[in-house]
């Protein structure tokens, strides 16, 4: 049965509740911070501050974001703890808008922050709108509303604020609704080219005939790819791009020389871009077939080329007229979105390998913790009746997706289990790990790209051995998970606390507790927190200790610097925390020195797990291998006997597992299986 607005908002009101209370902040951070995080993970803010603002001039602002494009995003709330579902009116749209636009007004044109306390996040905000400039090249202004929005609302069109091209986004709870019961969990985009940019895509079709697979080559103005990335930005990438340029972050030097120095040759020294889309309509139109629509457009591989130019036309003031891009357009509907699109990705990227470039959601590393977080249970707490599982999403939705179709009885018995306050997102589990790895400087450049740096390291340590990714390694993880968000409540707690920087004080206050244990040659006890699921008196004490000085430290930039999240973002500053740090060290609790462990331990604790994981890597594999009948490994044979790419020792194993069951591959046999399986389906290979 579909979930109706009204059992929404109570749900969406009930989940608040819960994550403020679990937090210690209030329920309008809370709201700012759950929606803002939406948006986060697919594509609409590349990242998220909060800072809470409100003066008796009308202005406010609630949160914001600067990104590395010139674009500003403002975040405004409408959102009073209503107990009942109510209407937002369009003059009550246009009253709110007008609040955070005088902010920015004020900001930028008459040095508002002179006004402002110096050590609070609202003085970093606007002297950063004020110093920066002429370098906001965009703002846009987002509402986040507990309500939902009248009918009678228009969109509201594109203008100028303070010089600056300026767009308004609502995100009401009806289409909050939307976004999360929508497949794949994301705003699917609708492009219609005549009407937004006057002009079909010249096409040719490419598919020959097949009713099951469609496909289009294409060229398209460099001038409308530039302007469709200026408008819909992350939202056109597709993950495992995403999470690419977040990597790399520059602009190709060749692509910018040739738009500059040899315009008319793009077309001739570029690869391209290999997109996919849910849905296209074609027409005939003068010229030929073109492309007039697509739904859900994602581009696979060409980030960087897109990406490029649209800076390079917007820095160095270049027109694109005249410049091509030819592109691949693969149909594949939402069914088989979340198999083949990753597929398509990896396969066009393999001439541009980055290590981690396709660690999306379907990565076997992804696939592993999700499997432990399934199968182990935590020990329950002193004084807990039941134990409970920590519940990782894997793919976006996951959490709500397995309650869909449970009855009520039920559903109260999935969340006993897996209780909300311990459901984790691949980002959070990026933050999680980042911070104790000598990598806070990342966490603090905001979830995308803290992840993207996380998926690198990870993706190379996988490549060399996946045995480190055990259950000492997941367990290692929920215990960090706990004293990260223990930490976030304990900092929302503290008198000092003024409501900002709390993501900044929490990253580096474990990644100095973190460099203390190191300079000891121990480690914080991970094991005794997860068979316990709390942490000690001891630590918490230190992590106070620890958080204030933090706090401290961070609001003093030095000269030159008047933004404390930018500061934050610096490796100069997690250095001068460690240079510092020597005064935080005579301030810690005996107790929290005495519970460390030494790497001895560590190491011993790591060693039996990655044996246990070689164990149940060889008992997958043979699982594996026996799904497979044996005329299946004979038409595998027959077909790889036939390349000359093959090793004698990878055919001879293939004739053991056609013997299948008189003969039983062992464990190491079945590894090899699987690795040859792998580089047959590279090679064209199908299991008939």
């Amino acid at each position: 049965m579909e979930q109706t607005i009204q059992d929404f908002f109570h749900d969406f009101k009930q989940d608040l509740l819960a994550g403020a209370e679990a937090s210690s902040s209030f329920q309008l951070s809370q709201f700012v911070e759950t929606v803002a995080h939406e948006l986060m993970d697919t594509g609409f803010l590349g990242g998220f501050e909060l800072c809470h603002y409100r003066a008796q001039r009308g202005m406010r602002v609630d949160g914001y974001w600067f990104n590395d494009e010139g674009t500003l995003d403002l975040i405004i709330a409408d959102f009073d703890c209503r107990e009942e579902l109510a209407s937002l009116t369009g003059t009550e749209v246009d009253s709110t808008f007008k609040r955070v636009t005088k902010f920015f007004e004020a900001s930028k044109l008459k040095e508002l922050f002179k006004d402002l306390e110096e050590t609070a996040p609202e003085y970093g905000l606007s002297r950063q709108v004020y110093d920066r400039g002429r370098a906001i090249q965009k703002v846009n202004f987002y509402l986040f509303s507990e309500r939902v929005l009248s009918g009678r609302v228009s969109v509201i069109k594109d203008d100028e604020v303070s010089g600056v091209p300026a767009s308004y986004h609502i995100w009401d709870v009806s289409r909050l609704q939307r976004q999360q019961s929508s497949r794949g969990q994301k705003e699917i985009l609708d492009i219609n080219f005549p009407e937004t940019y006057g002009t079909g895509i010249s096409c040719l079709p490419a598919h020959l005939g097949s009713d099951t697979y469609k496909s289009y080559l294409m060229v398209i103005p460099a001038a409308i790819l530039s302007s469709m990335y200026e408008k819909y930005g992350a939202r056109l990438l597709e993950q495992n791009v995403r999470c690419f340029l977040q990597a790399r972050g520059n602009v190709n030097k060749g692509i910018r020389s040739t738009i500059i120095n040899e315009p008319q040759m793009f077309f001739a020294y570029n690869n391209g871009i290999t997109a996919t889309a849910q849905e296209v309509e074609v027409r005939l139109g003068s010229s030929g077939l073109e492309v007039v629509r697509m739904k859900d457009l994602q581009i696979v591989n060409g980030g960087q080329t897109t990406a490029s130019l649209f800076h390079t036309s917007r820095k160095d003031k270049i027109s694109l007229e005249g410049v091509f891009v030819q592109m691949k357009l693969s149909i594949i509907d939402s069914e088989q979105s979340e198999v083949v699109v990753p597929k398509i990705s990896e396969y066009a990227n393999t001439q541009n390998k980055v290590n981690a470039a396709d660690f999306f959601s379907n990565h076997p590393f992804h696939i592993r913790m999700e499997e432990f977080s399934r199968r182990i249970w935590a020990p329950a707490q002193q004084g807990a009746l039941r134990e409970t599982k920590w519940f990782y999403e894997r793919a976006r939705g996951q959490y709500t997706d397995a309650q869909s179709k449970l009855t009520q009885g039920e559903k109260k018995k999935f969340q006993a289990e897996n209780p909300k306050p311990q459901m984790f997102t691949k980002t959070d589990l990026a933050k999680f790990e980042n911070v104790w790895d000598e990598n806070p400087r990342f966490v603090n450049l905001g979830a995308q790209k803290n992840f993207a740096q996380y998926a690198k390291r990870i993706g190379s340590e996988w490549e060399k051995s996946s045995k480190y990714f055990n259950e000492f390694y997941y367990k290692r993880a929920i215990a960090r998970a706990i004293i990260f968000r223990k930490t976030e409540k304990l900092v929302s707690a503290q008198p000092w606390y003024n409501g900002g920087y709390r993501a900044n004080v929490v990253a580096y206050t474990l990644a100095l507790l973190g460099y203390y244990s190191s300079t000891l040659d121990k480690s914080i006890d991970f094991m005794h927190i997860w068979n316990k699921q709390l942490i000690s008196n001891d630590l918490e004490r230190a992590l106070e200790i620890t958080s204030e000085f933090v706090h401290d430290e961070i609001t003093r930039p030095p000269q030159g610097i008047s933004n404390v999240t930018e500061w934050c973002k610096k490796e100069g500053c997690w250095q001068r925390l460690k240079e510092n740090s020597e005064s935080l060290v005579k301030l810690l609790p005996q107790g929290f020195k005495d519970s460390l462990v030494s790497q001895e331990v560590i190491q011993n604790e790591k060693k039996q797990a990655q044996k246990i994981q070689k164990m149940d890597d060889g008992i997958e594999a043979q699982k594996a291998v026996l799904k497979i009948e044996p005329k299946q490994w004979t038409s595998l044979l027959l077909q790889c006997g036939s390349l000359d790419v093959f090793t004698e020792k990878e055919l001879e194993i293939m004739r053991v597992a056609t013997q299948i069951p008189k003969k039983i591959p062992t464990e190491k046999q079945s590894k090899l299986l699987i690795e040859t399986l792998k580089k047959a389906e590279s090679e064209g290979v199908v299991i008939k």
